[in-house]
């Protein structure tokens, strides 16, 4: 993978979502993306009991664009910061295993949603495409 020449900053996270923004099959840039970890904006609403719970992960839901509800992660908390510039808390969960245990509805996940490198994938596409052996 190839780090843009105007970023030396880019976490690996991104790099992977810059690969995969020119080839969305990139097997390496998969598994890098999987093997990440992100940030979750924690809820308001959730207790500090239920936050330092290492079994469990609230998981903030967003609408989007006709009513389509998306779960929101971040590689950074700049990116965080300009998608959602009032989240206080976020935990920090590895990619894959948030992938391996991700609901089998309609709930999608997004990537860094405000930035260039933004990947959102259905909830099929998060248990096929980062769930990782």
């Amino acid at each position: 993978m190839e780090t843009p020449a105007n970023d030396n900053t880019a976490t690996p996270a991104q790099q992977a979502l810059d690969v995969l923004a020119e080839n969305t099959g990139d097997a390496a840039a998969l598994d890098a993306l999987a093997g990440s970890d992100v940030l979750i904006p924690v809820p308001d609403d959730v207790s500090e009991e239920d936050v330092a719970n290492p079994d469990a992960v609230a998981l903030p839901v967003l609408e989007q664009p006709g009513g389509r509800p998306v779960v929101p992660v971040f590689t950074s908390e700049l990116e965080m910061i300009e998608l959602l510039p009032f989240v206080s808390r976020y935990r920090l969960v590895p990619l894959g295993a948030l992938a391996a245990q991700w609901p089998a509805d309609d709930l999608s996940l997004s990537i860094d949603a405000s930035s260039e490198h933004c990947l959102t994938l259905t909830s099929e596409g998060v248990r096929t495409l980062l769930v990782r052996p």
